[in-house]
């Protein structure tokens, strides 16, 4: 029988609203945090300095050191690290609200302020940072709803994730039926258009929307070039591509990613109170759930992986299949396929803190799990001025894997600065900032014997 975690406070206690202490942290959550940060920044690399479909030239070459890279990354972090911060942000939930209501206060509102902070964060991460990719945004609206489940029953909280995997799998056909439309009435449009005949109102109207298409999702050749001039531009040039493309994400396209992060926030509320986050679970339930985890995991990743190779070498092979396809079944994989990798992940390393192996070093993560916002921030802050053209200017330039170096550099600043900066403050300066902000008072910051 799975434990439940107890997070109750003595009616006698006072509690007072305010930040998590030092005494109360869960290493194994902040650890957790910090190797989801840090593999986050992996994903993240790619967008940052690369030109649209970068990945063709070497999608199929198993000569090319690129094409391994990416295979290994793609089949042992992609969309797990995330979904790893995606819990771990869930279970964060409990542990801002759960001490407080067990001493009778309402929390509703002093959360739904942070989450709004955390949406202003957001907003300034894409649009004066401008990093495209960012979440923070989003996972200030989507905590917003995930709040409202904090209280259900953890094994409801876990069936709503296959259910929730089937229903964006429903939103990602309606979106992809969509597409697959506008691909098909181009195809016959531009076959009507052979004989040079000039194009009737009707079908101008299916070529400018397929090219809205192109412009927003799969850009031609010459789009490539546009934008790849556009991101080695100066800050104004770049921040008007940049800003689209974030406000479409943040607003247009906004209810096609919400299933996804929610869900897993709600398996995070529920491992929380279950005990696997905080290493209540026996030795053994763990190893079981990191042999079934691998075991059903990475077979199907690597199918996955292997379909890709054979359907979607480059993009006239991804037409062509799009056009013969009018549902992509192998897409139901990808959600259980990173569930069960991320589990198998997990229990790996709270087996590994369990042990005392490398103590010190898991302190160090750690300190970066609890720096998490401030040490996001930076991955942007880094990158935009090591790639963008008002930077360095490297973007577009470096081979795939060389990308990488930067990735290795950053980690080891962050875990080195993080731990540092910890022995003298209790907060990450953004991280006091935004509990400032939520308490809507100062938070002392600076320890008095460091």
């Amino acid at each position: 029988m799975m434990e439940s975690v107890n997070l109750t406070t003595p009616k006698t206690e006072k509690v007072f609203f305010s930040p998590v202490s030092q005494l109360n942290r869960i290493d194994s959550i902040d650890i957790l945090r910090g190797i989801a940060l840090l593999g986050i920044l992996l994903m993240n690399i790619p967008a940052f300095s690369m030109p649209q479909r970068f990945s063709e030239p070497f999608r199929t070459d198993l000569e090319s050191l690129n094409f391994w890279v990416r295979g290994f990354i793609t089949v042992v972090f992609e969309g797990k690290m995330r979904a790893l911060f995606s819990m771990i942000f869930g279970a964060g939930i409990l542990l801002f609200t759960t001490k407080k209501e067990a001493a009778g206060k309402s929390t509703t509102f002093l959360y739904y302020r942070r989450m709004a902070w955390l949406v202003v964060f957001g907003l300034a991460d894409a649009h004066l940072l401008l990093w495209e990719g960012d979440i923070l945004y989003s996972y200030g609206v989507i905590g917003m709803i995930a709040f409202l489940f904090r209280k259900v029953k953890p094994q409801y909280l876990a069936l709503g994730v296959p259910l929730v995997a089937i229903l964006d799998f429903g939103m990602g056909y309606m979106f992809y039926k969509d597409m697959r439309q506008k691909r098909l009435d181009y195809v016959r449009v531009k076959t009507e258009l052979l004989s040079n005949k000039t194009p009737d109102a009707t079908q101008k109207k299916v070529l400018a929307d397929w090219r809205e298409v192109e412009k927003d999702f799969i850009p031609n050749e010459q789009d490539i070039k546009d934008n790849t001039k556009k991101m080695k531009s100066d800050y104004a040039t770049v921040a008007k591509k940049i800003r689209k493309t974030s406000f479409d994400w943040q607003f247009k396209y906004f209810m096609y990613g919400i299933a996804d992060p929610l869900a897993l926030m709600l398996l995070g509320i529920a491992l929380f109170k279950w005990g696997f986050f905080t290493g209540q679970w026996k030795k053994k339930q763990y190893k079981l759930t990191m042999l079934i985890g691998y075991g059903v995991g990475l077979p199907l990743v690597l199918y996955d992986f292997y379909y890709s190779f054979i359907h979607f070498p480059n993009l006239a092979a991804s037409f062509v299949h799009m056009e013969n396809n009018p549902v992509v079944w192998v897409n139901i994989i990808y959600p259980f396929q990173r569930i069960l990798l991320v589990m198998a992940h997990a229990s790996v390393v709270i087996l590994i803190v369990q042990s005392g192996v490398a103590q010190k070093f898991f302190n160090r993560l750690a300190a970066v799990g609890q720096m998490a916002l401030t040490n996001y921030v930076m991955h942007t802050i880094i990158c935009t001025l090591f790639f963008f053209g008002y930077g360095l200017n490297y973007y577009a330039t470096l081979e795939y894997y060389q990308i990488f170096y930067l990735v290795f550099c950053i980690w080891i600043l962050q875990i080195i600065i993080s731990p540092i900066w910890l022995r003298y403050f209790y907060f990450g300066p953004l991280e006091w900032l935004w509990r400032s902000l939520t308490y809507w008072k100062f938070q002392p910051i600076r320890k008095t014997n460091p």
